[in-house]
């Protein structure tokens, strides 16, 4: 790994992940599926697998969601910490499970058009159905 990276973790931290480089902008989902599994939002950031490092990737459980996507999850406490579509080189990474600082914003809202109607959107960051 390189000296900039990031540290993220499950609730329990039986999964430990490490991303070498900088987090990309990421996004938050308001899609049914993310809603049902985070119980809100989920915000993510993708990254290019090769630059992702799990400790504990035997405690990670797969869940496939779709004929295409399946959802990553720790098999002790449950947090909900991985989006990957076979149809990509990237993951998409729990936004929630990175330690501070960051240095990452959300950059889109998308699937808006499922969002629950019990709140709004205010922010001013872009929206995408």
């Amino acid at each position: 790994m390189t000296k900039n990276s990031h540290k993220a973790s499950c609730l329990c931290g039986a999964v430990r992940i490490t991303v070498a480089g900088d987090l990309p902008e990421g996004d938050a989902c308001h899609c049914t599926q993310c809603r049902k599994q985070s119980g809100h939002v989920w915000a993510s950031v993708d990254v290019p697998m090769d630059r992702v490092a799990i400790d504990g990737a035997d405690n990670v459980r797969w869940y496939q969601s779709s004929e295409k996507v399946r959802r990553g999850f720790c098999a002790t406490c449950g947090s909900f910490l991985f989006w990957d579509a076979s149809t990509r080189d990237d993951i998409a990474i729990a936004l929630g499970a990175f330690d501070n600082p960051t240095g990452t914003r959300l950059w889109s809202h998308i699937h808006v058009a499922d969002k629950g109607d019990y709140y709004e959107l205010g922010d001013g960051i872009l929206q995408k159905d």
